[in-house]
């Protein structure tokens, strides 16, 4: 990727790409530009037919993204204001659900209100034994505001979203895993190797059958099992047409690697 950025780094590896929030002095706060330019490089990288997974991490062992940037949030001057700050937020953390790739956090260290809400927009989720989350905003006399209290309560169940919501309480990495907030921890010298390891497993598969199991999953998960059953079945009937889905089977009749063509 050409593009300059100031407040996040993209690196390329083969298929993966990794986006690192790059604002180690205030442990990868996100302000305005870092968001912005996080939005544009997502959508740069997912236009892409040649990057099949995206890695996206915190700068540094210390935060993933310790929250949004308290700074500009003390300067918001009435609720029209506030609104629009969150909308902002909100947008980044659905476009990464949206994406066609996958996108899969390797959390280092803290992972607080904005950091935490990013993570859990993330399909996948590893953590390092250091980390930890929260979503700690009602100690400023704010809620969740993109996205934490929608997505720890489809996450985690009402209560629990209740809990980490109106306490502020932070939770260790082995804490989060047991809560299903992360789907693996590792040690922290190891967590880039993991991350990099399962999206090269998935840069494997056939790139049209990962983008549609984003879709019927995420289309399916807040619907009546009757429709989530139809977005399914539409899902595989539109696969069935692709030259993917011939070359896919073929393969594995014939024994040999398929070599998918995202067609």
């Amino acid at each position: 990727m050409s593009e300059a950025f100031s407040a996040i780094r993209v690196a390329e590896h083969g298929p993966i790409a990794t986006i690192t929030l790059d604002r180690p002095a205030v442990l990868n706060a996100l302000n305005a530009a870092l968001l912005s330019e996080l939005s544009r490089a997502l959508a740069d990288l997912d236009a892409r037919a040649d990057i099949r997974a995206i890695v996206l991490t915190g700068s540094g062992e210390k935060a993933f993204a310790a929250g949004a940037d308290i700074g500009e949030l003390n300067a918001l001057p009435n609720a029209g204001a506030g609104a629009g700050k969150a909308r902002i937020g909100q947008h980044v953390t659905e476009q990464i659900e949206s994406l066609s790739k996958p996108v899969i956090a390797a959390v280092n260290g803290f992972a607080l209100g904005g950091g935490c809400e990013l993570a859990m927009a993330c399909d996948i989720r590893i953590a390092s034994e250091n980390a930890k989350f929260g979503q700690p905003e009602v100690n400023l006399g704010l809620i969740p505001g993109y996205g934490g209290s929608q997505r720890t309560t489809r996450l985690l169940g009402k209560g629990m979203a209740l809990y980490l919501c109106l306490t502020g309480e932070i939770v260790d990495a082995r804490e989060a895993l047991r809560i299903g907030l992360v789907e693996r921890v590792v040690p922290l010298a190891e967590l880039m190797e993991e991350a990099h390891r399962i999206a090269g497993a998935i840069a494997t598969k056939a790139p049209l059958a990962v983008a549609a199991c984003k879709r019927a999953i995420y289309r399916g998960a807040h619907l009546a099992l009757a429709d989530a059953l139809e977005v399914e079945a539409m899902e595989f009937g539109l696969l069935v047409d692709s030259t993917d889905f011939r070359e896919g089977t073929s393969a594995f009749l014939e024994k040999r690697k398929p070599a998918w063509t995202g067609k």
